[in-house]
């Protein structure tokens, strides 16, 4: 665990449900999760199955999501370069979160 996220566990003043809110709450991060959740994806895979993302953005997030130790990131020395996104042990923990938002889903918003 990486220094600062160690002073953040011990700060009484940081909630831990408003940290994993700030996790989940980007408008992409769950979709590219959730995507991820099939196995591992090359970069135009993943931006082709994460419907209404720019590049750009899909950059972004999976940097994000690299940082927090939800994903990794494997590049491979080819031409043209090849780069692989799978989630992290940490980041497939997600699913049964994400099988229980898609549930509360179906049961409500009809």
């Amino acid at each position: 665990m990486a220094l600062k996220d160690e002073k953040k566990m011990k700060d009484p003043q940081i909630c831990p449900f408003q940290e994993a809110m700030d996790l989940i709450s980007g408008k992409w991060t769950m979709s590219i999760i959730n995507t991820l959740m099939g196995g591992k994806m090359r970069f135009k895979e993943l931006e082709r199955s994460v419907t209404g993302i720019n590049t750009r953005m899909l950059v972004k997030e999976l940097k994000q999501l690299e940082s927090r130790k939800i994903i990794t990131r494997k590049a491979f020395a080819t031409m043209p370069p090849t780069v692989e996104y799978s989630l992290t042990e940490k980041g497939k923990t997600l699913k049964p979160v994400l099988i229980e938002i898609q549930l509360w889903a179906m049961k409500n918003m009809n």
